[in-house]
């Protein structure tokens, strides 16, 4: 069974309260970056952190009185368990979540939290997914699949359904493709009565399943490859978003983890939204494309974040930009030498975050000492700055 339109419609008639209708926002930031009008749909508002609730919650309202006697089961690594647990929890039905044993501890909190009783199984979604069918065919509890299944395709619909209704005159929607539910259902509420209005979807370099099937023609698995993008990390599409993107997308575009990086970074410090690496990569294509004079609006579709993981995307942002560099620089082991290069970084108004002493190394000669610094500057070019003054100096030094 194919979703239609009218099913979409039908899933925006039944949301519940605590479905919201989310923002979307014009950012003056990312429009002068880029050279177009630029609006974020902001999915990641949502109850949970993600669009996953909109797709769970249908399918979940849409389920027969035996159904719901016997539950429903998921396998999930983050944002569909969070959808389904907190759907389930509305309705009063129970849930079982199986997530993969290496999924963020605060992910499987999280999912706790909304009253799942959640089973760590496999290492991976696949060896999950294994589990939850054992267990439908134990107790008969309704799979929810996570994105091959026509009422969870209708329910992320419904976010295309609130673009249109804010912006009907936008040129472009760009939307994350992991197994494809949410490009199928924006492509179904767009493409029906807007056809001339492009979709394009974007996929992880390093997990490009969707892309690929569709150049070969058919359904195709990829291994994939070590991403931070783990909400769109699926070697292997759906057989029904399949053919619903084929028929109705206009491209598929890949990013890497360098642009999702810079992309984050520039998301928290120019506009304070903290969204996850799935979320942006949407945003992060349009930054390195750069598409003029268009009105645009990439969906930012999660906001679920390892904690660690932030700190390390702060870390990398601002070094891919230029304003956190470490050095190793070799000294002679002398009283004053340390304060002459100190000197020379406070003359450029640089920050010393961090200093380390290493006299131990076998590549330190016996007289010296290496110093490893980590600076903070205001831009790339005062970072430069210090790196030829370094060499005027004669200062022995190396970039980390």
């Amino acid at each position: 069974m194919k979703p239609t339109f009218h099913d979409i419609l039908k899933a925006q008639s039944m949301q519940c309260a605590q479905i919201i209708k989310t923002p979307i926002v014009h950012s003056k930031t990312f429009s002068k970056l880029i050279g177009s009008d630029i609006y974020l749909k902001q999915e990641f508002l949502q109850k949970t952190g993600s669009f996953k609730i909109r797709g769970a919650y249908f399918k979940i309202k849409s389920l027969t009185q035996y159904e719901r006697k016997n539950g429903v089961v998921a396998a999930s690594a983050g944002n569909h368990a969070q959808g389904v647990a907190f759907a389930s929890s509305l309705e009063n039905i129970p849930c079982t979540i199986v997530m993969p044993k290496t999924a963020s501890p605060a992910k499987v909190a999280a999912t706790r939290s909304y009253g799942a009783n959640v089973i760590l199984s496999g290492i991976n979604y696949d060896e999950a997914f294994i589990k939850a069918t054992e267990i439908k065919s134990k107790t008969n509890a309704k799979i929810i699949h996570a994105f091959d299944d026509p009422h969870v395709i209708a329910g992320q619909g419904v976010i295309g359904l609130e673009i249109i209704d804010a912006l009907s005159d936008i040129d472009e929607i760009y939307v994350p493709i992991g197994g494809g539910g949410l490009a199928a259902g924006i492509l179904i509420s767009i493409k029906t009565n807007h056809p001339n209005i492009k979709i394009i979807g974007v996929q992880s370099k390093s997990y490009p399943s969707m892309k690929y099937s569709m150049e070969c023609g058919k359904i195709k698995s990829v291994i994939g490859n070590r991403t931070i993008a783990d909400g769109i990390s699926v070697s292997r599409p759906g057989k029904l978003t399949f053919n619903l993107i084929k028929k109705l997308i206009d491209d598929i575009v890949l990013v890497d983890d360098s642009q999702i990086i810079k992309t984050m970074f520039l998301l928290m410090e120019r506009t304070k939204m903290i969204v996850e690496p799935a979320g942006v990569v949407g945003l992060a294509h349009l930054l390195d494309a750069k598409p003029k004079n268009k009105k645009i609006v990439p969906v930012l579709c999660g906001g679920n974040i390892d904690m660690y993981l932030l700190g390390q995307i702060v870390s990398k942002g601002l070094s891919q930009m230029g304003r956190l560099i470490k050095l190793f620089v070799l000294l002679p082991d002398k009283p004053g030498t340390l304060q002459t290069l100190v000197n020379e970084i406070a003359s450029l108004s640089i920050n010393i975050v961090e200093v380390l002493h290493d006299r131990l190394s076998t590549n330190i000669d016996a007289g010296s000492a290496g110093v490893i610094l980590s600076l903070e500057t205001e831009n790339k070019n005062r970072a430069d700055k210090l790196l030829e003054r370094l060499k005027m100096k004669n200062i022995r030094f190396m970039l980390m």
